[in-house]
């Protein structure tokens, strides 16, 4: 049964929530203090058609629209991985090839039981930003860069002790930036890219591609190299490190660019930040050797519930 949503929205003590990603699409119902009450996951389909994507994201809200929280939400925020255009209300994540400019928020509009809300949209990595900037390791910082290592690698800047997203949203996008330049084509269309180097499907498919084997036959993943680096591994820990000198290098050049305080680490990989964020800090006397470009390296408070917490920050704010 449909449980009408508030319609004094910057009142209301909750806000929906909903984080497209390219493993887990997320809904949750947060609080005004950024914690989350309730909440509902799918996997995300892949390699299904634009429709089965759609499809899991009102799955999750519709789950959510059935509790008796409901009553009490004022907003939607919705978060996706990018790129993005907020303008237009499309999404294009690189790791869904389905979506292409995606009308995601006329897609949702159309749902009767979140139509009445209203909805701000932004980038999944802007939304973490926005988080981690209110409730999380950003707080207190005029001048910061977060990013979601996951899947793929995103990232938002708080530049003057604000969020700034940019025209389309997609300010900040650092995983479609170039750290190789002799590296392998990228599904964006460029070659080099962060996203390649140091998501943890690169990870991954490096640690294979230097003989490193999952144990008893077991999937291949993140999680599962991270275990074998603690061990020792060689090829394991060379993976990790070609990470961390990827995200070293692209951090390095925001920090020379812009000045920045701080770098919140965050996203599904930050479950190995013991192999990560210490290479990265030993890499970044590499390359940002100049005084004013060195800055602190930290990981993530907001955990798994960044882009949740986050699309509700957007939408409390907007």
């Amino acid at each position: 049964m449909l449980r009408q949503p508030s319609a004094a929205s910057h009142a209301a003590p909750l806000t929906a929530a909903l984080d497209i990603g390219g493993t887990k699409i997320a809904a949750a119902l947060v609080t005004r203090e950024g914690a989350v009450a309730v909440r509902a996951q799918r996997p995300t389909p892949r390699t299904a058609d634009a429709e089965a994507v759609r499809a899991a994201a009102v799955d999750c809200l519709l789950e959510l629209a059935c509790r008796e929280e409901w009553r009490q939400v004022g907003a939607l925020g919705v978060c996706s991985a990018g790129p993005v255009d907020r303008v237009l209300g499309t999404a294009s994540p690189v790791n869904i090839p389905a979506w292409r400019e995606y009308p995601l928020l006329k897609e949702l509009s159309v749902v009767p039981e979140v139509s009445g809300l209203r909805t701000v949209f932004g980038g999944d990595a802007v939304a973490m930003t926005a988080g981690e900037h209110l409730f999380g390791a950003a707080r207190g910082h005029r001048n910061a860069l977060c990013m979601v290592v996951s899947t793929g690698v995103g990232a938002g800047l708080v530049l003057d002790g604000a969020v700034r997203s940019g025209r389309t949203g997609n300010a900040g996008h650092l995983g479609h930036v170039t750290v190789d330049l002799d590296g392998e084509v990228c599904p964006c269309g460029s070659s080099g890219c962060l996203e390649r180097i140091a998501s943890g499907e690169a990870i991954t498919r490096r640690a294979l591609t230097m003989g490193w084997l999952p144990p008893g036959g077991t999937t291949p993943s993140t999680a599962l190299v991270a275990e074998s680096a603690r061990r020792g591994h060689i090829a394991a820990l060379e993976a990790f490190d070609r990470a961390a000198r990827a995200l070293a290098a692209g951090i390095a050049g925001c920090a020379t660019l812009l000045e920045l305080e701080v770098a919140v680490l965050g996203g599904g990989v930050m479950h190995a930040s013991d192999l990560l964020i210490p290479r990265v800090r030993r890499h970044m006397r590499r390359y940002a050797p100049l005084p004013f470009a060195r800055l602190g390296i930290v990981g993530a408070e907001l955990g798994s519930d960044a882009g949740l917490v986050g699309a509700a920050a957007l939408a409390q704010g907007g």
